[in-house]
């Protein structure tokens, strides 16, 4: 496996590579990328994974300082996987100048975008530059990060970008939380509440499944139970998965999307589900 820091030495060991596939990530790697780079390995080699920490997409008072950066053990864990190259380069890489073009993406203001001023154009802008730089066949996100995966489909389309991008499961941990870079920042007690997250999305999964279409009291129930465990609930909402809008009485395909604080975390996860 190699470890290439600059853009010149990347396309270089990328030239003539037809089938490159692609997995971007801020590092701090768990068993949730390891999935992303194993399906990697099964659409495409060479296998490429980028690390970077990308500040466009944290807000003030967000945690781009802390945020893990673990790179020795990240690149231990990738070459296990069978990841072929790493991408690790630095801010002045990725923006060589101080004015930065930014990608303005549609819906970048609902949900976690409502949230997080700006998030959604930091994600969109780096992850074009990332395109450009591997110039991957295909390129691999995971469901976790529902919001994003919407964005980055829509980015491919609408620059007509000739890669495929496949969406993969979320991975979880044994008690269902969603594995996450940021789960170190829970403590034991926060842990151990953590999971009623993910049930309370399978809970107002199962009432729409069954036939309820008052989202608005679904959607309440669930905030008003995890406000009394003690989480800042940013939103618990209904969308329709084909445009991440709320759903109409034609809506049949919908996903169930979550973002909540517990303690100074910040955790997301989402749930799909088919009605009638």
């Amino acid at each position: 496996m190699r470890l290439i820091h600059s853009v010149t030495e990347l396309r270089a060991a990328l030239a003539g590579e037809a089938k490159t596939a692609f997995v971007p990530t801020m590092g701090n790697l768990h068993a949730g990328h390891i999935a992303l780079v194993e399906q990697a390995r099964a659409v495409g080699r060479p296998v490429v994974a980028s690390i970077f920490v990308n500040p466009l997409q944290f807000g003030a008072g967000e945690d781009f300082q802390r945020y893990p950066r673990t790179l020795e053990a990240d690149c231990e864990r990738l070459e296990a996987a069978g990841c072929d190259i790493v991408f690790a380069p630095d801010a002045n890489e990725m923006y060589p100048e101080p004015q930065t073009f930014h990608v303005q993406p549609p819906l970048a203001d609902e949900l976690c975008g409502a949230f997080r001023p700006g998030h959604f154009s930091g994600v969109a802008t780096v992850v074009l530059k990332l395109f450009n730089m591997v110039r991957p066949a295909t390129a691999i996100f995971g469901k976790k990060d529902y919001q994003q995966l919407f964005i980055l489909k829509g980015l491919a389309r609408q620059f007509n970008l000739p890669i495929r991008i496949l969406e993969a499961e979320t991975t979880r941990a044994a008690d269902g939380l969603a594995l996450s870079s940021r789960n170190g920042y829970l403590s034991a007690a926060e842990r151990e509440e953590a999971p009623r997250l993910i049930r309370l999305l399978r809970e107002a999964a199962a009432r729409v499944a069954a036939g309820e279409r008052d989202f608005t009291d679904i959607e309440r129930a669930a905030g008003v139970e995890l406000a009394a465990h003690g989480w800042r609930v940013d939103y618990f909402s209904a969308r329709d998965q084909a445009t991440l809008l709320p759903p109409t009485p034609e809506s049949h395909e919908l996903v169930i999307l979550a973002a909540a604080h517990l303690g100074g975390t910040r955790l997301i996860d989402n749930i799909e589900v088919c009605v009638n």
